[in-house]
């Protein structure tokens, strides 16, 4: 899907790294959330409460995942699953454009 419709967005920004990933929260009708983001260049850690899905629109990073020891590297129109209550570490190689959906 390249478009929503009918959503609620949250003008203020979700901004970590000091300003190096950004994202803004998109609210749909049936209760459930999403953030668009950017990442530019560098290693981040991020922890997780819900399940979440990264979809990767355009970009090029790895992924190191919970309980792995190896990353996974990661391209627009791929997309990984991060468990609830976990932490990933993703290295942005390239600017990269995301989509992630909270599950509940």
């Amino acid at each position: 899907m390249s478009e929503f419709n009918n959503v609620s967005v949250v003008k203020k920004a979700n901004v970590y790294f000091g300003g190096n990933v950004s994202s803004r929260t998109v609210r749909f009708a049936d209760g459930s959330v999403k953030t668009l983001g950017f990442m530019l260049p560098g290693e981040y850690t991020f922890n997780t409460a819900d399940p979440e899905l990264m979809e990767i629109i355009d970009g090029d990073l790895e992924v190191l995942l919970p309980g792995s020891e190896n990353w996974s590297p990661i391209t627009g129109g791929q997309s990984f699953d991060v468990p609830a209550n976990a932490k990933f570490t993703v290295k942005i190689k390239a600017a990269t454009d995301y989509c992630c959906s909270f599950l509940k």
